[in-house]
């Protein structure tokens, strides 16, 4: 995700050499602007595993334990305990 300051495009990468061998893509996306820029380097799964990995059991004491989306807001908040 981006946010609106931020300016996407897609940029062909040109070249016969690049079409053959290129193997990740004829394409590169481009970002610009002063914008802010959230990049995920995760696998979706590992992502998720680690989500549901972070998330406390049920019946704890703090008010979000329990949660799947209190795990997730701990996880963002740099609350990495997993």
């Amino acid at each position: 995700g981006f946010t609106k300051d931020v300016n996407y495009d897609i940029e062909f990468i040109g070249g016969i050499r690049n079409s053959v061998f290129g193997g990740e893509g004829l394409f590169y996306a481009t970002l610009r602007g002063p914008g802010i820029v959230y990049v995920q380097s995760l696998p979706f799964t590992r992502l998720a595993d680690r989500i549901i990995a972070s998330a406390p059991k049920a019946g704890g004491s703090r008010r979000e334990e329990g949660s799947l989306l209190g795990g997730l807001g701990n996880l963002l908040d740099g609350d990495n305990r997993f």
